[in-house]
């Protein structure tokens, strides 16, 4: 809602990208047919898109019911109208807001009536954008409103939250702070050399810098569990043809998501579900067994799964229960991408007499049987556990990946001044990482952020926010 401003960010130069005498609008509410819609309007002309439809400009922060007219006078719809004057709005501009009935037709009549009083459409994502670039949200919160829209479960909606309100920018500005202020001590050291200050035989100093390596661990492993809550894993199934990937699939979807039959060769494409376990998200592909075949829509399918296999984070390699590593599925492993870990999942426990299991040894291994069921519940735990995944952790924040490549790049940055200091006593280069470091974390919260960082981060957003 435009009312719910975050204060939590520093104020920010208005970029190129934002001219500040432009003034936006959209429909924020989904399309389609409702009891209520809401047409967004926020820039320095939206007075006069209020008195064009309304007459007047509604006393800010107050509900008023009104008559909403077009540019000929027509009544277009009938409402509330909520006016937030700046800075005090979810933008930091004047921001009007029409909640009239929501109908499709009704909604896009009031968007032409607003665009006919002087506002133009607006980008997708481009009011959060501008709430950023005013300072009233830092990018990590920008980004969290994007996921409280798209969490997929309530773990994942207070993730989201808790980034929204702050969570994850205080860890990393209390970080950047950290570092701000060793960089200053180090950088005072070497600016006067005089002084009875040997920095780099203080044992402080190490202490500080061990101290910092330590806090980017555990922000680094917390924002990791971030992105799984918000992400999930990408998990996929392979195999030789009719070893019951498909069944799998259907098992762990709880629906009739792929067809099974005898037949070896029935999934020619890739078929993707999005599931949950317990809260973690998880999409699960069924690909074309994985054999050589004369049939050119089979070898298609083949080609597909095996793109999906570069992409994966985890593979789920089948094989049958009753005979084992085979030569035909030591082949597979061999051939297999080597960047996602594997799961030999032995299918088929209740043909073969075994009993359902899963353990570590030299590969992770699980048994079970997607006919009956048994040995599902491993399954699971075991996907979890790869993921890092504990459920209900009440302190997750939502992160993103780009969020972990900072921190990483921020930590190596931190590890290579240490070298630095230690085999080298260099100062000057434990400063300059020490600068780094800050940069790094500065992309998260974006106090260093590229125009076309931006652009990539807000063209995922809906059109209304």
């Amino acid at each position: 809602m435009a009312h719910h401003a975050q204060g939590g960010a520093r104020g920010r130069e208005k970029t190129s990208r934002l001219a500040s005498d432009d003034t936006i609008a959209a429909i924020a509410t989904p399309p389609g047919r409702g009891g209520i819609g809401i047409v967004r309007v926020s820039g320095p002309a939206v007075p006069e898109v209020a008195r064009a439809l309304l007459g007047t400009v509604p006393e800010p922060r107050y509900a008023h019911f009104s008559a909403f007219r077009d540019a000929a006078g027509a009544v277009v719809d009938r409402g509330l109208a909520l006016y937030f004057a700046t800075p005090r709005s979810f933008t930091g501009e004047h921001v009007l807001e029409l909640h009239g009935h929501g109908g499709s037709v009704v909604m896009d009549a009031l968007l032409q009536a607003v665009l006919q009083a002087g506002a133009r459409a607006a980008r997708p994502g481009e009011f959060s954008e501008r709430a950023f670039l005013n300072g009233k949200l830092d990018l990590v919160q920008a980004e969290a409103v994007a996921d409280l829209i798209d969490a997929a479960s309530r773990d994942g909606a207070h993730a989201a939250m808790l980034s929204l309100q702050g969570e994850f920018s205080r860890r990393v500005n209390s970080l950047a702070e950290q570092l701000r202020a060793l960089r200053t001590f180090v950088e005072a050291a070497i600016d006067f050399p005089d002084e009875e200050v040997d920095f780099l035989a203080n044992s402080d100093v190490v202490e500080r810098v061990d101290a910092c390596l330590a806090d980017f661990e555990a922000l680094a492993a917390q924002a990791r569990r971030g992105v799984v809550m918000r992400d999930g894993m990408r998990v996929v199934i392979a195999g030789r043809p009719n070893v019951g990937k498909s069944s799998l699939l259907n098992r762990l979807a709880g629906d009739d998501a792929a067809i099974v039959t005898d037949v070896p060769g029935t999934t020619r494409d890739l078929l993707r579900v999005q599931l949950q376990i317990d809260g973690m998200p998880l999409t699960v592909i069924d690909t074309a067994g994985l054999r050589d075949s004369a049939d050119p829509v089979e070898r298609e399918g083949v080609r597909r799964a095996q793109a999906a296999l570069a992409g994966a984070e985890r593979v789920l390699l089948l094989v049958d229960d009753r005979e084992g590593v085979e030569a035909a599925d030591e082949a597979l492993l061999e051939v297999l991408p080597p960047g996602p870990a594997v799961t030999l999942v032995y299918n088929k426990c209740d043909l073969s007499g075994r009993a359902p299991a899963a353990g570590e040894g030299g590969r992770s291994w699980v048994r079970l049987s997607a006919r009956t069921g048994a040995g599902f519940d491993a399954l699971r735990e075991h996907l979890k556990a790869c993921a890092g995944y504990r459920a209900a952790e009440g302190g997750v924040f939502s992160a993103r990946r780009r969020h972990l490549e900072a921190l990483a790049r921020a930590r190596s940055a931190l590890g290579r001044g240490r070298e630095q200091m230690l085999g080298w006593q260099a100062g000057e280069l434990l400063a300059e990482e020490l600068r780094l470091a800050q940069q790094a974390l500065g992309e998260i919260v974006g106090d260093y952020t590229s125009e076309d960082l931006l652009g990539d981060i807000f063209s995922t957003f809906c059109i209304g926010k």
